[in-house]
């Protein structure tokens, strides 16, 4: 029986549908230059993409954004490229190459590039397209209870532990 059936027969409302999507990256399309990383033999101009998100669930406290190339050649780990926490529950997006001017109390973690802020995709040369899952979050707490010096692992783990709600879109580069 479908899982969606299933869950009405037994009177259980579906899961909430959060949406997300960006005016600069289509669904399953390749991340324009403009979003590359410029560093590592990359030759981009390091802009973070314009987001937005709706359909937040009435109880989101907080919102979190994390970018994350799961095909990047680190042993399994992935590579973190953006990691952005303790948005307001109020915001909708996040503009292009939005930078430092988060809104008031949001943060940003270290990426694998080992600082904060948008480093964006760059795998190596001659491999086949990487991957890039955009997630936002939406949280039922406002502030997410981290250290400092917070690894962007660890923030990953306490906004998959503080969410009630996410959306995906993905994007993809190779060169």
């Amino acid at each position: 029986m479908n899982t969606l059936l299933l869950a009405l027969s037994l009177g259980l409302a579906p899961a909430h549908a959060m949406k997300l999507s960006s005016a600069d990256i289509a669904p399953g399309a390749k991340i324009a230059d403009t979003h590359v990383f410029s560093g590592f033999g990359c030759t981009g101009k390091n802009q973070s993409p314009a987001l937005s998100w709706s359909e937040a669930p009435k109880e989101t406290q907080s919102f979190a954004v994390l970018v994350h190339d799961p095909d990047a050649p680190t042993g399994g780990a992935g590579w973190w490229h953006w990691v952005v926490y303790d948005l307001p529950a109020s915001t909708t997006g996040l503009p292009a190459g939005v930078g430092d001017k988060l809104p008031a109390g949001a943060k940003q973690g270290p990426t694998d590039f080992g600082a904060p802020g948008w480093g964006g995709p760059c795998p190596p040369q001659g491999d086949k397209p990487h991957r890039y899952n955009f997630t936002v979050y939406a949280l039922k707490v406002t502030k997410l209870d981290l250290p400092p010096n917070a690894t962007a692992s660890l923030i990953g783990f306490m906004v998959n532990a503080n969410s009630i709600a996410k959306a995906e879109l993905q994007g993809v580069y190779g060169r």
